[in-house]
């Protein structure tokens, strides 16, 4: 099971103005199913990552792109 970052810099056209940040989770089909589901609980739980896109290869290899959006904190003192 591999996890990827994507910078903050990717926009895609849907997303408009919106910044997002993406994690892309990737699972050889050798890897246990359970145990993916497990880690995408575990990111959408408690990194508030929402699934945006997930596709099934006909090896068996599974790939799930995760998304947040990125908050621009300003510094108020």
């Amino acid at each position: 099971m591999r996890e990827q970052f994507l910078s903050s810099s990717v926009e895609r056209q849907r997303d408009y103005a919106r910044q997002y940040e993406y994690l892309v989770l990737t699972v050889s089909p050798d890897d246990s199913l359970p145990e993916a589901r497990r880690r995408l609980v575990e990111h959408s739980e408690y990194g508030k990552w929402e699934l945006e896109r997930s596709i099934l290869y006909t090896g068996g290899g599974r790939r799930f792109w995760l998304r947040r959006k990125v908050l621009n904190v300003q510094r108020t003192v």
